[in-house]
């Protein structure tokens, strides 16, 4: 009996001694973690960039009442055009024709009967090119195709002219570089105004590229630009 209750106690002895140390090692824990001191920073890259990119649909209409008309008169202008854009200097490999897009009036309910003809074409022909310097002057000149008996269609909103930049991978090393200086710099600013020193990354992370229009007005420029994020240590 006596030899049992020895061993209780010695039991508990050893729970209370495992407690007390479980106790200062969670403490020291705690107090490591509060003495870490980090700043946050973000660090920002932007370049203007011209488009090396662009696609230019070229929508024309024609109306009637007999499909082969019809079809004679849009192989016609598709000639029309492709000539005056290969005059121009676009490449044939830059032209595509895309068929017409038929709308039978009569099969439509809320179309009134009293139209004065049946088919409603519509037909795009799409440049595709990285001359952007002749596309755009090829825009500002597309009244010439009016005085060729074709009226191309401006505003569809399927049918806009979109310019894009495709180098990005060019560009990623250096601006990446010179987000990572940018968001040092913010660090050691904050260090030193703290009175501390910067010391090593603790965690980083780059956000994405976003390529967008420089403004509504300029679509053919793009800003590209990127932010990376960046935790570095404290120290005394």
């Amino acid at each position: 009996m006596v030899q049992g209750s020895k061993s209780v106690i010695a039991a508990i002895i050893i729970a209370i001694g495992l407690f007390l140390l479980g106790s200062r090692v969670a403490t020291g824990l705690e107090n490591a973690l509060g003495d870490e001191r980090t700043v946050s920073v973000r660090g920002l890259s932007e370049r203007i960039v011209p488009a090396d990119k662009v696609v230019w649909p070229l929508v024309y209409k024609e109306v009637g009442n007999d499909l082969q008309s019809l079809s004679i008169q849009v192989n016609n202008k598709n000639k029309i055009i492709i000539d005056y854009l290969k005059s121009k200097g676009i490449a044939d490999d830059d032209i595509s024709v895309s068929p017409p897009e038929i709308i039978d009036l009569q099969a439509e309910r809320y179309v009134s009967q009293n139209v004065p003809y049946r088919y409603n074409l519509r037909s795009i022909i799409t440049v595709s090119s990285q001359q952007v310097d002749l596309v755009r002057r090829l825009i500002n000149q597309q009244g010439e195709l009016l005085d060729k008996g074709v009226a191309i269609v401006s505003g569809e909103y399927d049918a806009r002219v979109d310019y894009q930049f495709t180098g990005l991978n060019d560009l990623k090393p250096d601006m990446i570089a010179e987000a990572t200086r940018n968001a040092r710099q913010a660090a050691e600013q904050f260090a030193s105004d703290s009175e501390s020193k910067l010391g090593k990354i603790k965690t980083a992370s780059q956000g994405q590229f976003s390529i967008s229009d420089r403004d509504q007005y300029t679509p053919y420029l793009k800003n590209v630009r990127v932010v990376t994020s960046v935790v570095y240590y404290l120290e005394d």
